[in-house]
């Protein structure tokens, strides 16, 4: 099957923790309107509940993951964020 391009550059939340070079996890991705679940590779396990980016399709509903952060959300989380409040 050819590569899903269209979830490559998603994020998505690991729903089965992957185990690196052991094995898949699981992926739930947002995309084309929905939601959608992938088998997740990593090069490194990751836990479940990571924030994850969709680096490769590799078919037949198989990606491959890293961990993500969004550094604008990481910004207002930590509260360093700007809020535009000029009060």
């Amino acid at each position: 099957m050819a590569p899903d391009e269209a979830v490559v550059g998603c994020t998505g939340k690991l729903v089965i923790a992957t185990r690196g070079a052991e094995g898949p996890g699981e992926v739930l991705v947002r995309v084309r309107g929905g939601s959608e679940t992938f088998l997740a590779w990593s090069d490194e396990p990751l836990e479940r509940g990571a924030t994850v980016l969709v680096i490769e399709s590799r078919g037949t509903r198989q990606v491959v993951v890293m961990a993500w952060s969004d550094p604008s959300l990481d910004e207002w989380a930590d509260g360093s964020g700007d809020t535009g409040d000029t009060r």
